[in-house]
């Protein structure tokens, strides 16, 4: 073995000397002194901004081969010794997190394959880690604990019923699937928080706008000050609005969009947003039919793309046996890679039915539009939908944690993902060009934005010129996975009420939004060099964002929008400044409460 106790590498460790090992010293395997085995790299540590290229996406840098898993990469420094165990009690499969404590073997590699059987090592071009290393090293990991077990390796009958019990749950209908996502990745399930299914929930089913008759109004506490009372109060009354829009005969889409620019209310959000998005047709006789015929398309496109070449009908479609059913093994492979690291800091997504779920929307709407075919980043557009659909059949909206959604009807579960894909589909038709080869619409606007913020913040502009920073090296992410990388869950849903609101609110709208998020942090980015530019837009501090900080934004990209849409010389640079009317981003001027019914202004200064 090559010695590198001199490596400049932050990520090389020596092995333990074979005195420290119970076990025999692994034989020797020769390879290139260049290579650096064990270590994984963030989207950062990889990308060399100023040698980016976008004529060619093989220039992107690959994630090296690593033995551990990549989110894990954080304690590889200071790993604890190996300790090996005999006794007969243990069960063959030993946790998740047990497993990455024990990991010095692999510096060892002493598997060749392992050196250079990396190319399904697919890392996420966003910075989130990569899985496939994990495969290989719980693929193995069972495949030892197997053998353990046919060798007879004593257990009592307490053990191996957990072992069963765990095989069971580890390969939940799923082969790959199941040894990406170990058993221990999954939360245990919950039946308390109030997360309770409507009984009435059959008949949101036929008719969301049976909902509309179980509001539950939010009532006044007895100590609640004036302020709060008039929070309240005024919830209510939007909240009333909305139903009497909505329980028309016709629903008037002019209105319902001039009443939801502002946010729509969690109580009727679902329906809303279905209607906004064309999914539902605005008149109440055709409702129930076409809920009817667009779930079952969906269900029969699903047995379709899963069940070709064989399996039973009217089953649930497994990925087990995709080779016989004809998947395309490129897209299922990425796919299950991307589900598991969606959202992996709230509950809800954390559960096999919903990455299941989720897997099967990303797998059949990739098949049917084969021009882009599954890109990363749609992954996370999906999760909106599915979270609002969901919770208009529970007790409490807020379900991000507190229920598994395993535990509720199918017919619920399946109608869910049938919504959350019409939509979804609905929502890429117009931003299609984010996805097909070369990302035209992607690469049109971040040179927008580019021009946008040279009128908007002359100053920041011309900094980040100067520091050599390339919009496309921070605004590629905003643009692709539409800012849900950078704020919350929940404030993307109430941000999306706006730009189901606008009429081209995705494509165009959210161009406006971007360049008042950038511009929002115009006195911090002045005084930093491009380090550190580049790390603070990687993680912006907005965490503790609210929907106040969301409609302060809408508002801000409002003012932008109502200046310079339509206005192609000031986008290219020309004619008079912005800065003095930037000013009247401060005063709350325009926004969302402003907006109503009026149309938009095209300034031509």
């Amino acid at each position: 073995m090559p010695d590198r106790s001199d490596a400049a590498s932050p990520f090389w460790r020596a092995p333990p000397p074979p005195a420290a090992r119970d076990a025999p010293p692994p034989k020797k395997t020769t390879r290139d002194s260049s290579l650096v085995v064990g270590a994984a790299y963030s989207h950062a540590d990889m990308l060399k901004f100023d040698s980016l290229n976008l004529s060619s996406s093989g220039s992107r840098p690959r994630t090296p081969p690593s033995a551990t898993p990549g989110h894990e990469r954080t304690g590889s420094a200071s790993s604890p010794s190996r300790k090996t165990s005999t006794r007969a009690g243990s069960p063959p499969f030993k946790s998740y997190m047990s497993f990455l404590s024990n990991t010095n073997d692999d510096w060892t590699l002493d598997e060749a394959e392992d050196m250079y059987g990396y190319e399904s090592d697919d890392g996420d071009d966003f910075g989130l880690p990569s899985l496939s290393n994990m495969k290989r090293r719980t693929r193995r990991k069972a495949e030892q604990s197997r053998a353990q077990t046919d060798n007879g390796l004593g257990h009592d009958d307490d053990d191996d019923a957990a072992v069963k019990e765990q095989l069971r749950r580890r390969n939940s209908d799923s082969a790959d699937i199941a040894i990406e996502r170990p058993m221990s990745m999954y939360p245990m399930p919950k039946k308390s928080e109030g997360k309770i299914l409507r009984p009435q929930y059959k008949d949101i089913l036929r008719d969301p706008a049976n909902a509309l008759h179980l509001i539950n109004y939010p009532s006044i506490p007895p100590n609640a000050t004036p302020k709060e009372i008039d929070a309240i109060n005024s919830r209510i009354t939007r909240i009333n609005k909305f139903k009497r829009l909505l329980q028309a005969s016709t629903i008037p889409l002019s209105d319902l969009r001039a009443l939801a620019w502002s946010g729509v209310p969690e109580e009727v959000r679902a329906m809303t947003w279905q209607l906004l998005l064309s999914y539902l047709p605005t008149s109440s006789e055709r409702r129930v039919a076409t809920l009817e015929r667009k779930r079952k398309e969906y269900l029969d496109g699903v047995r379709q793309a899963f069940d070709k070449g064989g399996g039973a009908g009217g089953t649930t479609p497994t990925p087990s046996g995709r080779g016989g059913r004809g998947l395309d093994e490129a897209i299922w492979h990425q796919i299950s890679i991307d589900v598991p690291r969606t959202n992996p800091h709230i509950e809800l997504y954390g559960y096999e039915a919903t990455q299941r779920s989720l897997e099967r929307i990303l797998y059949v709407w990739a098949v049917r539009h084969p021009a882009s075919g599954y890109v990363q980043g749609i992954n996370d557009l999906v999760t909106p939908f599915w979270q609002v659909f969901l919770g208009m059949y529970i007790t409490d909206p807020d379900i991000e944690s507190g229920m598994d959604p395993g535990q509720l009807p199918k017919a619920v579960l399946d109608a869910v993902e049938a919504d959350s894909f019409w939509c979804l589909t609905k929502l890429l038709d117009g931003i299609q060009d984010h996805y097909i080869v070369a990302q035209p619409g992607i690469q049109r606007q971040v040179s927008a934005l580019r021009d946008l913020t040279a009128r908007i913040d002359a100053g920041l502009a011309k900094h980040l010129e100067k520091e050599n920073v390339e919009f496309i090296q921070f605004s590629f992410r905003w643009m692709n996975c539409l800012l849900m990388r950078e704020i919350s869950v929940k404030n993307t849903i109430r941000m999306w009420d706006t730009y189901m609101a606008e009429e081209q609110g995705f494509s165009e709208f959210h161009l406006y939004v971007c360049a008042a998020f950038l511009v929002k942090w115009s006195d911090k980015l002045v005084r930093m060099d491009f380090q550190e530019i580049m790390m603070f837009l990687q993680s912006l501090p907005t965490r503790g964002w609210t929907e106040k900080d969301i409609e302060l934004l809408l508002s801000e990209a409002y003012i932008w929008q109502s200046l310079f849409k339509g206005s192609s010389a000031h986008l290219r640079g020309g004619g008079g400044g912005a800065e003095n009317s930037s000013s009247s981003s401060s005063n709350g001027g325009l926004g969302p409460g402003a907006r109503g019914g009026a149309q938009v202004t095209n300034f031509q200064l």
